[in-house]
Parts: structure tokens; sequence; C-alpha cells
């Protein structure tokens, strides 16, 4: 069949059949007609009672064949294929998904061993709990080894390890990440829906998708825009920790019978006089904590006053005759 079993390499456009196209492209014949079927791979040309494939499907195989290996499924890859054929090219599409499929976090998995996990959480074996740290993610198995996991995200291991060695359940933990994850992901899904609207709805608009140029500069936002989600969470939870903490520590130590009176939160009278002061100061929501730090200020000035006296007192002894 003229040409049939050569790689292209420049010549004139080499015709295979589909055992030859399967070597080249290392796919089963089976295979590449599954990828007739879905429409992935255009269908051979008819000459007489033959089927005959070009270098465009030997193309598009090693296409599919680098797009699964880097995590597409059959579905994405033939939409982005379709982009392809309509003359978009792959190159801005593929770096827009490769720029948003990317790592989101700095955090770099590490291997850790069912031994070493049993040692970090008390040294006593619980399979359930293994079992429902991978349902969680927060462990993948190796395959191949069933004594071996991947932890995607080190930190949030060693934040079960620390609340584990502070007397909190293993089954307690899960079900808080449960909870967090899913509170997590609103806040996730309200800033896709805020950056859409404000950020790339222009490349969203009509109906085309984005050209290569277009596809470039979103991911480009992409890698700007990343850090923005984390690192206004992280300073809403800083000031959200410290505002409740504070609001939950007062409570718990102001309430119950058998609290320590030493240590309960007492009434203090203040003038009105004083409270508006303070209050057009700091701001009437600001005013308790603004006081409380006043008062362990003044506490620790106090404290730093007898501990220069006594210095004093020592050294003047030490020079007494």
């Amino acid at each position: 069949m003229g040409e049939a079993g050569h790689a292209p390499d420049g010549r004139a456009p080499s015709a295979y059949r589909i055992e030859d196209l399967a070597h080249l492209s290392g796919a089963t014949v089976r295979t590449i007609r599954a990828y007739q079927d879905r429409g992935l791979l255009p269908r051979p040309e008819r000459r007489g009672r033959a089927n005959v494939y070009s270098d465009a499907h030997l193309v598009r195989l090693r296409q599919i064949a680098d797009l699964l290996d880097r995590g597409y499924t059959l579905a994405s890859i033939k939409e982005l294929l379709q982009a392809w054929d309509t003359g978009r090219g792959l190159g801005g599409v593929l770096g827009l998904a490769a720029e948003v499929d990317g790592p989101w976090t700095d955090e770099e998995a590490v291997r850790v061993s069912r031994a070493e996990l049993e040692e970090r959480f008390g040294g006593a074996p619980d399979d359930a709990a293994v079992a429902e740290a991978v349902e969680l993610g927060v462990l993948e198995p190796v395959p191949g080894d069933e004594d071996s996991f991947v932890v995607p995200s080190p930190q949030e291991l060693a934040v079960a390890v620390e609340l584990h060695s502070a007397g909190v359940p293993l089954s307690a933990i899960s079900g808080h990440l449960r909870e967090l994850r899913g509170q997590v992901e609103h806040i996730a899904a309200r800033f896709l829906e805020f950056t859409t609207e404000h950020v790339f709805a222009r490349y969203l608009e009509g109906p085309h998708r984005p050209t290569d140029a277009e596809a470039a500069e979103a991911a480009s936002l992409v890698r700007r825009l990343r850090p923005l989600a984390q690192h206004t969470v992280d300073a809403e939870l800083a000031r959200a920790m410290r505002l409740l903490a504070v609001r939950h520590l007062r409570h718990q130590l102001g309430t119950g019978e058998d609290a320590d009176p030493r240590k309960m939160v007492r009434n203090v009278t203040i003038s009105a006089e004083t409270m508006r002061a303070v209050e057009a100061l700091v701001g009437l929501e600001q005013a308790a904590d603004f006081i409380a730090l006043a008062a362990e200020r003044e506490v620790r000035a106090r404290a730093l006053d007898r501990l220069a006296a006594n210095h004093t007192s020592s050294m003047d002894l030490d020079e007494t005759p």
C-alpha cells in the first residue's frame, strides 16, 4: 500500500493499514477503532476495499496519548481536539488548561509507610482510620505496595497528628475535615464566580472558544490571581480566629459553677465618661479589647518595675561593706 509502515518524515503523505498505524502509534487496533467511534479520530479514507490511514491519523493518535499522559479524560480531549480542528490550535488552550490544572500550593507530596503512620499516631494500628484517610484523600495508596502511602499535603497530616496528640479522636478529626472541606469548597466556588464575572468573562463570552492569544493571556491571569484566594482566606481566618477565640475564651472562663474564681472573668465598673472616651478612640466593637489590653499592659509594666526594684535592692546589698 504505497509507503505503508513508514513513519512520517517530511516526504509525501504515507498510507497506513490499521495494523501499521497501531504499530507506529503504540495503540492497539481495538483502541483505534474505539477512538473513531467516539469521534476522537477521523474515519479512514476508503480506497477500493481497503481502509487507508494517513500521517494525520498518526499525529492525532500521538496527541491523544500525550493528553492522556497529562491526565485529561477522553471527553476533555475530544473538546480540545475539536478546537484544533476548527483552526484555533492547541497551544493556548493547553497552556490555560495546564495552568488551571497545575498545583495550587507549594507543598510537595511525601511518601510514608504504614509503620510510620502508626508511630506518629500513638503506635496503635487503626485500619478504619487509615481507610477513612484514604477516602478523604489525605492518604493515597501506592500501587503494588499496601504498606506505603503518598501524602499529598504533609501540612494537613501534621495538623491531624497534633490534634490527635492533644487528645482529639481520629474519628472526630475526620468528621471535622469533612465539614471544613464543604465550607472551603463553598468559598472556592464563590471566588471562582467572582473572578469569572469580573475578570474572565471577556474570554468566555460568545459562542466561540478563546484564541491562542486570549487563552495565553487568561493563563497569565490565572498565575497572578492564583495566590489571592489563599491570601484572602488566610487573612480573614486569622482575623476571625482572634475575634472569636477571645470571645470564646472569655465566655468559658466566665461561666460554670466549678470554675476557679481566680481565673474567672470579673465584671469591673468603669465610668460612663471613660467608656465614651475609649469608644471614641477605638470604636464600640474594639472598646472591650482595648480595656483588657490596657489593663494587661499596666500589669506587665508594674511587674517589670518590681523586678527592676528588686534588682536594684540586691545590688545595694552587695555593695554594703
